[in-house]
């Protein structure tokens, strides 16, 4: 995939550039990935990605990782930094003197972090740089817009073929094992969020833990997964079936939700406000008298993170533009009964005009055990 790391630091650095910082200091390691092309995990290790006043960058990395950053990180100095060393004496030993302003992600740096920081800039001070990120990653190219494409056809994959393996006595774990399997043989890295397979009464809760309930007829069967590709781009999809045969009152719920997650599409377009997505979903289910069960936004954004910006909440005033990709999932969670949620990844394409990246069918499916 040809990305540009040296342009994206660019616009990175001239966005930030208001804020009159000595030092730029990047630590989530997601955020390093998305600015160097390098990923790594430094689990209790130290990493960071520094940005200094003359726009020199220097990757500090485990000693362990210097390889794998030499082979894949774009940035002009990678420094190693052994395990029985100091950190913060290797960044001190690098970087300028004197720096009276810090930019750091506020959400992401330790205390740790920053008292490490004010051992060698006493004086300086911390300002957040977390907007000038989320700013940038919120808009994707096509080309990463094909890396969440695939993604999504892995995951859909996923789901077609676990599904075949449903039988009787299995429980929602096992059935995760299943589909966790499935990922990794269908060529995604792993998963890119817990996987939730929800059955019965469980189905009621959007985030749910899987456990040894078994799957039994007559339950609504939520599942909500995706898949990280080694390229680091994740899909997110739900669906949900029903055990058996559906009743009644399983069907018109499950047709509110699928109607609503249809509108909420429908209604994704470039020059709106975001909230505009939320409100055409959520009248659907409060229209048809279930308003009191679907008490969370519709949904988020979606790119090298399951979870990121833009939020489509009913109060979120930003407009929608293209480059965004972000999920449309409404649904009726009934304590002491089940749930349905529907999940659709759209993308605003360079007219403006939306892009549904899932393809799996939103059709009623009754599964036999």
């Amino acid at each position: 995939m040809a990305i540009d790391y040296h342009s994206r630091l660019n616009q990175f650095i001239s966005a930030a550039s208001d804020k009159n910082t000595g030092l730029l200091i990047i630590t989530d390691p997601v955020n390093i990935f998305y600015f160097t092309g390098f990923y790594a995990d430094p689990h209790e290790r130290y990493m960071s990605l520094v940005i200094d006043s003359a726009g020199e960058s220097h990757l500090f990395v485990p000693a362990l990782d210097r390889d794998a950053a030499v082979e894949k990180a774009k940035v002009d100095h990678i420094i190693p930094i052994s395990d029985e060393e100091d950190p913060f004496d290797i960044l001190g030993q690098h970087l300028e003197a004197s720096v009276h302003t810090i930019g750091v992600e506020m959400n992401v740096m330790t205390v740790a972090h920053q008292n490490g920081i004010k051992s060698i800039y006493d004086t300086a001070s911390f300002v957040d740089i977390q907007s000038e990120i989320n700013a940038l990653r919120v808009y994707k190219s096509r080309d990463e817009v094909e890396g969440l494409k695939k993604a999504v056809e892995i995951i859909e994959k996923v789901l077609d073929k676990g599904l075949e393996t449903i039988e009787r006595g299995m429980t929602e774990a096992d059935l995760v094992a299943e589909f966790e399997y499935l990922m990794k043989k269908y060529g995604a890295s792993g998963p890119s969020f817990s996987t939730m397979v929800l059955s019965g009464e469980k189905a009621a809760l959007p985030h749910g833990n899987p456990d040894d309930t078994k799957l039994e007829d007559g339950d609504f069967l939520l599942i909500d997964f995706g898949v990280i590709t080694y390229d680091r781009y994740c899909s997110d999809i739900t669906r949900t079936f029903v055990i058996g045969e559906a009743d009644e009152k399983q069907r018109k719920i499950y047709d509110i939700v699928r109607r609503s997650t249809q509108a909420g599409v429908d209604a994704v377009k470039a020059g709106v406000p975001l909230k505009a997505f939320d409100i055409a979903a959520r009248n659907v289910i409060e229209e048809a008298g279930y308003g009191e069960y679907f008490n969370n936004r519709v949904g988020h954004g979606l790119g090298i993170e399951v979870h990121e910006a833009p939020s489509i909440h009913h109060l979120n005033e930003d407009i929608a533009k293209p480059g965004m990709v972000f999920t449309i999932e409404p649904g009726i969670y009934i304590p002491g009964y089940g749930g349905v949620r529907i999940e659709e990844e759209v993308y605003i394409n360079e007219d403006g005009k939306a892009e549904v990246l899932t393809n799996y069918p939103r059709d009623l499916r009754e599964i036999a055990l």
